[in-house]
């Protein structure tokens, strides 16, 4: 089975060999930086359409940890078009971070569909280096389709809880690898190193459960699922809230 998936592999990355090329040569990444938020505004419509059920519901708490100023500080790691912001509360301050400078104008449209919020800042950071956050600032912390594309997933989590004040709470909304046994991750190994090239460095096969669960929140409640979406690959999800 390994040699399957390894030539398999090398004849994807064949068929790919242009954009290969391309980051070889030192292109790719400004082509992708340029595409990307284009890509993610029509994707984002699209599952958020799929999964609204499953937003509504893992969000449906998030008045319960509004701290004492009466309003919910919110911070946005990975914020993309702002996909989320329709699930917020109203009068909910955003602090949005993105390590792409390009999803700008995109958060700004999305800001203007949805007047409820309050959009304080946009900070142009890795999730993994957020100095500009004060440690304890945030009621709470959003990540959804981010742990599958950050350099690292532990450094990540340290800076959520370094951000989050005591008794905040992480959300979190993930794709993840597919059990070993099925044949969704048998073509997660096949397409995984031309997808993350395509996809801006996201994996196909981080178990990012396992991050969760050694990151040292006081409590974690987290749902294995089986995404709808159209794009089988993708479906093997997790979600839920973790406390400070």
């Amino acid at each position: 089975m390994a040699l399957t998936i390894v030539i398999l592999r090398l004849l994807v990355c064949i068929l790919a060999f242009p954009m290969f090329l391309l980051n070889f040569l030192g292109l790719w990444n400004w082509i992708c930086k340029k595409w990307f938020p284009h890509f993610m505004q029509r994707f984002t419509v699209i599952y958020n359409e799929q999964m609204a059920s499953k937003k509504r519901e893992l969000f449906s708490n998030l008045q319960d940890f509004v701290g004492p100023s009466g309003k919910l500080s919110l911070l946005e790691v990975g914020c993309g078009t702002g996909a989320n912001f329709k699930s917020y509360p109203p009068g909910c301050r955003v602090t949005c971070v993105d390590p792409n400078p390009n999803f700008e104008k995109f958060l700004i449209k999305s800001v203007a569909e949805n007047k409820h919020l309050q959009l304080e800042r946009f900070v142009v950071a890795a999730g993994e280096n957020m100095l500009q956050v004060a440690d304890g600032s945030v009621d709470v912390v959003v990540c959804t389709l981010v742990l599958c594309s950050v350099e690292s997933q532990e450094r990540l989590l340290q800076e959520v809880r370094r951000v989050l004040r005591p008794g905040g709470a992480f959300y979190f909304l993930e794709h993840v690898a597919a059990e070993s046994s099925t044949w969704i991750y048998f073509w997660q190994q096949i397409l995984h190193p031309s997808w993350y090239l395509l996809f801006d460095g996201c994996h196909l096969t981080r178990e990012s459960w396992k991050a969760l669960e050694r990151a040292g929140f006081s409590k974690l409640k987290l749902q294995h699922f089986w995404a709808p979406l159209s794009w089988e690959l993708v479906r093997p999800h997790i979600c839920g809230y973790a406390i400070k």
